[in-house]
């Protein structure tokens, strides 16, 4: 259950449950991002999360899951609408419509703003305080595997020396954390074959790599196959799941006339 904290005589703060001021501050942060993400209101889920992990206290695995389903979410909308709105741009531009493509471009701009933003506000959080502070490797992993995809998400959208410092940075940031996945958790981790995934995707998708891409997919997938039995019933669900992804994408790359 929940601590609370209560008024005592006189006015002055009384501790319950053992928890500091600090500590019931951040529960009540992590408790207002969880009803945000029931109301599907990904931006204050998001803010309410970036507080949290402001505190001394580590965020644990169900409080990380919290922070990239906010962030994931609240990105992942304006991703959507970038696409969107790109393919309106391209096709009146085609038509030679010059106001209605000025308009496009203008509103493709505004998201972007949007997006690069909402990346930025995260990949602080991570660079300067999750990453340096984690003490697990599933949480060191899954930060990497976290930095890597926004600066990813900001490649997508920028140009020229911003595109290449964001490739050059996510490609870091996944690198670095499948040398920690490597050294420090089993191939059949759900988290360290999700990075492999975002790692491939990244390839395929960003660096116009197929070749690598499929590498880092199949080695990923092919070492989990033969450990995948040695694994409970509810671990195995878990990888199973993200293993299905990387077949499905090596199928489709390797489908690939490009590829």
């Amino acid at each position: 259950s929940r601590s609370l904290w209560l008024l005592g005589n006189c006015g002055e703060d009384v501790e319950v449950g053992g928890m500091g001021e600090d500590g019931a501050i951040r529960e009540h942060e992590v408790y207002y991002a969880t009803l945000a993400e029931q109301a599907e209101r990904y931006d204050e889920m998001a803010e309410h999360m970036s507080t949290a992990a402001m505190f001394e206290q580590e965020l644990d695995a169900e409080e990380r899951n919290l922070l990239a389903v906010a962030f994931k979410q609240a990105v992942g909308q304006r991703r959507q609408a970038w696409r969107i709105v790109c393919a309106a741009e391209q096709d009146e531009q085609a038509k030679g419509n010059h106001m209605t493509t000025g308009s496009a471009r203008n509103y493709r701009k505004k998201i972007e703003t949007e997006l690069q933003k909402l990346c930025e506000k995260i990949l602080v959080l991570l660079t300067d305080r999750l990453i340096p502070l984690a003490t697990t490797a599933e949480a060191k992993v899954s930060f990497y595997k976290a930095q890597g995809d926004y600066y990813r998400y900001m490649a997508e959208i920028s140009n020229d020396v911003e595109r290449t410092r964001n490739v050059t940075a996510a490609r870091t940031a996944y690198e670095d954390g499948t040398k920690v996945a490597e050294t420090s958790l089993k191939v059949t981790s759900n988290i360290r074959l999700g990075l492999a995934l975002n790692h491939a995707v990244f390839y395929y998708e960003v660096i116009n790599d197929p070749t690598e891409a499929v590498r880092i997919g199949r080695k990923a997938f092919e070492d989990a196959v033969r450990e995948i039995d040695n694994l409970g019933e509810d671990a195995a669900k878990e990888s199973a799941l993200v293993m299905q992804l990387l077949r499905d994408n090596l199928t489709l790359w390797t489908a690939d006339p490009n590829g």
